[in-house]
């Protein structure tokens, strides 16, 4: 019975470990291609990238809200510069420099 554990126990521990090593195909996936299948992926390969050429390019604006604004949004107005240099000037503290 101790065996059975024993056995057991190492097949659960090295199932981890079996299950990182590479896996390793020394023989080929299958024969290399013909020159007619080269010949044919290559044009297949050509009317692809005949195609991709075709399409247009996309100009319309990807806005979802852009029929629901009335207006373009207003560009903020610039300060006027007297305003800025008559204001008093504040300390960190909140009290005026005098």
């Amino acid at each position: 019975m101790k065996l059975f554990r024993l056995a057991a126990v190492l097949a659960v521990l090295a199932g981890p470990a079996y299950a990182q090593m590479p896996n390793l195909n020394l023989l080929q996936e299958g024969p290399g291609k013909t020159p007619e299948e080269k010949a044919a992926e290559a044009e297949r390969e050509k009317a692809y990238k005949e195609t991709l050429k075709k399409i247009p390019d996309s100009k319309v604006s990807n806005d979802p809200w852009g029929g629901m604004r009335s207006d373009p949004p207003k560009q903020p107005a610039a300060p006027k510069a007297s305003a800025a240099t008559s204001a008093p000037k504040k300390t960190k503290s909140g009290t005026a420099a005098n």
